[in-house]
């Protein structure tokens, strides 16, 4: 390997474009074959005292990480929109230059939201489920029978760069848009919705529900008891975002009463090991967190995460930086 080259270590085995341009322009050790703990990435740093760390949201980086990194390390560079994984304030502290992803995930994850609506709506888990046994028989009339989505209400909590591509997408089925956010959009962003400072007073209008706000840091959650409650009766909901944001219990339960039709996850609280009462459900459909995972999308993500790591290492702004 070069000496000349900068230094490179990666928190786990990327596609195969982003390890072809690793070798090309880093030192960089193999890339491992598995998630890189805290502990491992930490150890592989301080053996290899690499100028840059690419991580992904499966690698948390706290301040005793962040605190155990060599003096050698300039940048981190996270695959990923979310930083929850991460201890900003203790990269900074460190003079760490610090990246993310956002926007190229952006179409992606508003796809998959799309889908989780329409499977959700459409009781796509209890249509395969039968498929799976084998069908066998024809169904009445009456049974089965899901909800439409094209004219529906969607309310969007969280009207940041995901939210505002569903909006634009609902407008092919011909949907009523209303969000809430911290703040209003200015018109030309709004995609014609209808904005509520106060999701309380947003909620009884939704025939379908979808979040796309960060967690919170503390943790709690936003969907409540009481705010399923303010839903209508066989209202849809969907959370493409963070399981943080959700009161599972509260959820399970507007599930089982009827309160709700049905619902769309692609996030929990406790992931990969979801509630199990949560897989139980015949109304919920659930994907496994993977409103990114299109070869298109996850190539972008590394590529933008290299770009930034090239810019800095090269005394130049990073392209989005944290």
């Amino acid at each position: 390997m070069s000496p000349t080259r900068p230094r490179l270590i990666v928190s786990q085995h990327l596609l195969a474009a982003a390890q072809a341009r690793i070798a090309r322009d880093y030192d960089a050790p193999p890339a491992p074959d598995h998630k890189l703990t805290a502990e491992e990435l930490v150890a592989q740093a301080r053996a290899f005292r690499p100028d840059a760390v690419l991580v992904t949201s499966s690698t948390p980086v706290s301040a005793a990480t962040v605190a155990a990194l060599p003096d050698s390390v300039r940048v981190i560079a996270t695959i990923s929109v979310g930083t929850d994984h991460l201890d900003i304030p203790a990269i900074r502290a460190r003079g760490i230059a610090l990246t993310s992803t956002p926007d190229v995930l952006t179409d992606s994850n508003a796809d998959l939201a799309m889908m989780l609506i329409l499977a959700a709506a459409r009781r796509a888990k209890e249509y395969l489920a039968l498929v799976a046994a084998g069908w066998g028989r024809g169904l009445g009339m009456d049974e089965m029978l899901g909800t439409q989505v094209t004219g529906k209400t969607l309310g969007i909590l969280g009207m940041g760069r995901i939210g505002r591509a569903v909006a634009r997408r609902a407008r092919g089925f011909e949907m009523t848009v209303l969000y809430s956010n911290r703040s209003r959009l200015a018109p030309e962003l709004e995609e014609g919705a209808t904005y509520f400072a106060d999701p309380r007073a947003m909620l009884p209008r939704c025939d379908i529900l979808s979040l796309h706000m960060p967690g919170s840091k503390d943790g709690q959650p936003v969907m409540t008891t009481e705010l399923f409650g303010l839903l209508p009766r066989g209202a849809i909901f969907v959370n493409a975002a963070r399981g943080s944001l959700v009161d599972e219990g509260a959820l399970i339960a507007a599930l089982k009463d009827g309160h709700l039709a049905g619902a769309g996850l692609d996030v929990c609280r406790n992931e990969p090991d979801p509630d199990p009462r949560l897989l139980a459900l015949p109304n919920l459909f659930m994907t496994p967190h993977v409103g990114s995972a299109t070869v298109e999308t996850r190539t972008d993500m590394c590529m933008l995460a290299l770009d930034n790591v090239d810019a800095i290492l090269a005394g130049r702004p990073a392209l989005t930086p944290v």
